[in-house]
């Protein structure tokens, strides 16, 4: 049968190939099987999702579309960037994370912070990315280096793959600290990692500049996005970004996860629930470094306009 109905949502074309290796019954089946693992990291967060609709290139969603049901519940934010309010989605329940599935909605990116911005930021977040072509091995090793930044300052965080080729590295925080403060805290963390051993990591955020280095991702602060736990990726077979512990991640790859693998590896256990830590205060030291620490766009978009100058002087 290629049509359903679940919770009240009709499920159409379930049978129709989504991508490499997966149908659309597959990533259906496959949220609803961990949507009470899901939920929870998704639960009252302004939500990106992306999508692949049939002979289309997969595109980021921010912006709800006119025809979502009314029940789907919204968080309206200020695009400072498009300068127009922006109406994404809080994915609650079951049935949006099965109308989102419905859509064709493969990817699943919630903010780091809640609907009550307020609040502040919830998790510090490490996103570690290998150089083209590189093994995970040299990822895992760049992993244990933030493991030891953060034992070093009183620290203790969550991994798991990213779904991709990498790992996200997230620390839980005490509600009520800055967004510039965890903002600088990130950046201070990396730079602490990168000293540990500068042969294996760097926090160069120009590619031409990390030397076939694991890249210690710090920009991922606030109000930015980063793939929920239990997400499946736009990777051949649908990867899924998993909890791993830390004595494991030796042990795997990123695409040992999938939508087809993840429930029965999952059975009725919440890993990344289990393996949070407890929220901490951003060590004082720790934030008053990284505010020394200037913002690696803002620094790569002036040294890249350095460089074109200084090609065109050459030309």
């Amino acid at each position: 049968m290629s049509d359903d109905e679940r919770d009240g949502v009709k499920l159409t074309n379930l049978d129709q190939p989504l991508f490499e290796g997966a149908t659309k019954r597959d990533l259906v089946d496959y949220l609803d099987a961990v949507a009470d693992r899901i939920l929870p990291v998704l639960e009252n967060r302004p939500l990106s999702v992306i999508r692949i609709l049939r002979g289309q290139d997969p595109f980021m969603q921010k912006n709800l579309p006119k025809y979502t049901p009314e029940w789907v519940k919204r968080s309206a934010i200020w695009a400072e960037t498009s300068k127009r309010q922006v109406s994404y989605a809080l994915c609650d329940d079951r049935r949006t994370l099965l109308w989102f599935a419905n859509q064709r909605a493969v990817e699943y990116h919630p903010t780091l912070m809640t609907a009550d911005a307020d609040a502040g930021p919830t998790h510090l977040v490490l996103d570690l990315d290998p150089p083209a072509g590189d093994d995970f091995s040299h990822v895992v090793k760049a992993a244990w280096l933030v493991r030891q930044a953060l034992d070093d300052c009183g620290l203790a965080g969550a991994v798991k793959t990213s779904g991709a080729k990498g790992v996200h590295i997230f620390v839980p925080l005490t509600p009520g600290q800055g967004f510039e403060d965890v903002a600088a805290a990130t950046r201070a963390l990396a730079a602490r990692a990168e000293q540990v051993d500068p042969s294996l990591a760097t926090t160069a955020y120009i590619v031409e500049d990390r030397e076939g280095k694991v890249f210690l991702d710090s920009t991922r602060a606030g109000g930015n996005t980063v793939a929920a736990a239990y997400s499946p990726r736009l990777r051949p077979g649908l990867t899924v970004s998993f909890p791993v512990a830390w004595d494991d991640l030796e042990s795997v790859v990123p695409a040992d996860f999938t939508v087809h693998t993840a429930p029965a590896l999952l059975a009725d256990r919440d890993p990344w629930a289990e393996s949070m830590p407890a929220p901490r205060t951003l060590p004082a030291d720790l934030v008053e470094q990284g505010h020394t620490i200037p913002i690696a766009r803002v620094v790569a978009m002036h040294e890249g306009k350095r460089r074109a100058r200084s090609r065109a002087r050459k030309d």
